[in-house]
């Protein structure tokens, strides 16, 4: 029986990060193409306004260039944001299946080194709150 609750605890502990590392994909990534998303719309609503006011209070050729300077900043910029997110979704994907993509080393030694120090400080309250017991003991 007593060999059982460790399995279990064990299995609960990776089926907690598991879900923790697909929160954490989706919060990213459904951040950025939000982002991504917001800037494409930016532009078209900034092109939709900007353009009837330039053609008529400028010369011709002022505003296409900034019309086309701000399509082409528009488009970049959701391109990137779209990229970033993808390359993070793709990212995290490999790292919750377990295919070790680069940089997964640094955040498993970070994710050790957390709960190395959070036993640390569980094994330090213990012993503080025995010490404590041991004072109270010894004062009545």
């Amino acid at each position: 029986m007593s060999q059982i609750q460790p399995a279990r605890q064990e299995q609960h502990q990776k089926l907690s990060r598991q879900v923790a590392k697909t929160t954490t994909a989706v919060t990213v990534g459904g951040s950025l193409m939000v982002l991504s998303g917001l800037t494409l719309a930016a532009t078209v609503i900034g092109l939709v306004v900007a353009t009837p006011l330039l053609v008529i209070f400028s010369p011709v050729l002022v505003p296409a260039a900034i019309t086309i300077f701000m399509i082409l900043g528009g488009l970049f910029a959701a391109t990137g944001f779209g990229a970033t997110a993808t390359f993070v979704f793709y990212w995290m994907y490999r790292y919750t299946t377990g295919k070790h993509p680069i940089g997964a080393d640094k955040i498993d030694y970070a994710r050790d080194r957390l709960a190395h120090a959070a036993q640390d400080i569980k094994e330090r309250a213990e012993q503080l709150g025995h010490q404590a017991q041991q004072q109270v003991k010894g004062t009545t």
